[in-house]
């Protein structure tokens, strides 16, 4: 592709963020591999358009992504940026979720994403070139209350693409996280011990999701931002309330350290990395992605 033009695979393209991709990099004259499930429901979706292949894809299947990166590349001859971007969110007590939840969860949110990344990186390592984009949660750092299988998958794909990342450099295959929010799906069991908490939590989250409407086109603008850096980051937290999230992860971590003998002398030291690093996050986030100011608009 000449220029910043590039080949766009883009799983779960018939939903959210999915549809605002393969739109907003249509757009700018990319051409896209959209793909979903139900590809009648995607084609209805984004039309007709020379630049755009719509390929049926279940990435819970390693066969059907190995089929569909092949018909990527018969149609476009390469693969520059993957994003992982399918996912789901069974929320609910540890206690309340089903095994088929839960393995339900980790089929879409971890081993997916494993399937077609698989599939993929044969083509960017002949290519000696590439960005896998992985779209994460907040709660790949910080667990939370009602969170236990999501944030178990989040962290495994956190994990999984931290040694992705030196395993694909030699071949100048780059790699970013991206940290945004989350939606939900509940548990479907009910426990009288978390009867009272419940209602408390999902109206929480009822209001977190109400933010949402505004965030694909917001989230989707950051990612064609990132990925046409030279450098692009190996995470990225999306926006001032993950940072503080972050952050607050960074203070367990260095109550950790602390506590091991010897470490109080460094104690001070340590407060004055922390504030450098929080001011360079800040800096990134609010400067480089301006769009990303607003607290209750979360991606």
């Amino acid at each position: 592709m000449s220029g910043n033009k590039k080949v766009w695979f883009i799983p779960d393209a018939a939903r959210g963020k999915g549809v605002e991709l393969a739109k907003a990099t249509l757009a700018e004259g990319n051409q896209v591999v959209a793909t979903s499930c139900n590809t009648d429901k995607l084609a209805t979706i984004l039309g007709d358009h020379e630049n755009l292949l719509i390929v049926k894809l279940d990435i819970t299947d390693p066969t059907n992504a190995e089929a569909a990166v092949k018909l990527a590349v018969d149609r476009f001859g390469r693969i520059d940026v993957l994003v992982n971007n399918a996912g789901s969110f069974y929320d609910g007590s540890f206690e309340e979720q089903t095994l088929e939840q839960i393995e339900r969860q980790f089929s879409i949110t971890l081993f997916g994403p494993m399937n077609v990344t698989r599939a993929v990186l044969p083509v960017m390592r002949k290519q000696r070139s590439g960005h896998v984009i992985s779209i994460s949660s907040l709660v790949g750092l910080v667990g939370f209350e009602y969170n236990v299988a999501y944030a178990s998958s989040r962290l495994g794909l956190e994990g999984w693409m931290e040694a992705l990342h030196f395993a694909l450099a030699p071949y100048s295959i780059k790699t970013t996280i991206v940290e945004p929010s989350c939606f939900t799906f509940w548990a479907e069991l009910s426990i009288d011990d978390y009867a009272e908490r419940n209602p408390q939590f999902r109206a929480f989250i009822k209001v977190k999701n109400e933010g949402h409407e505004c965030a694909p086109a917001k989230l989707v603008t950051a990612l064609v931002t990132i990925s046409n850096l030279r450098e692009p980051p190996f995470r990225w937290i999306a926006n001032t309330d993950a940072i503080a999230g972050a952050e607050q992860k960074e203070d367990e971590l260095q109550q950790g350290v602390n506590a091991y003998p010897g470490r109080k002398l460094m104690s001070f030291f340590a407060r004055i990395r922390k504030m450098v690093r929080r001011y360079t996050r800040i800096v990134q986030t609010r400067l480089l992605f301006p769009f990303f100011r607003s607290k209750n608009c979360n991606p």
